[in-house]
């Protein structure tokens, strides 16, 4: 399979997949993704995609390492930064949650991410504030 024909495989495989999430299959779109991430390990978004694939599935730890992967490949995706913190949320991990809520935070401008940095920090530290 040539260069062109093996890239446009992988693109019908990440739009089938994202239908797939769209969709509420969460499996069936991290399965076409796997297929897809061997054919392109080095493409940030199709780990940052299975990432969710994984969450909405949950697969924390493999969601957090494909969102991992994706900030290898581009430490700037703000949304896998975003992700990563997730599912450290979701394990109890609330200083590692905030660290990556952070930073997904100063990389974008997104009421979702500076919701879920609020919550963690309030969670972090519960205690009444002064007024």
């Amino acid at each position: 399979m040539n260069g062109c024909d093996a890239d446009e495989l992988v693109y019908a495989l990440y739009q089938q997949a994202r239908g797939r999430l769209d969709a509420g299959d969460a499996r069936g779109a991290a399965e076409i993704l796997e297929l897809a991430v061997e054919h392109e390990p080095g493409k940030a978004s199709l780990h940052e995609t299975l990432g969710r694939a994984y969450f909405a599935s949950s697969r924390v730890e493999q969601s957090r390492a494909a969102f991992q992967r994706a900030l290898d490949i581009d430490p700037s995706d703000a949304y896998a930064h975003f992700g990563v913190g997730r599912c450290y949320e979701r394990q109890s991990r609330l200083a590692d949650a905030a660290k990556h809520y952070k930073l997904a935070c100063a990389m974008a401008d997104r009421d979702d991410y500076a919701t879920a940095l609020s919550r963690v920090l309030a969670r972090l530290d519960p205690s009444p504030r002064a007024q």
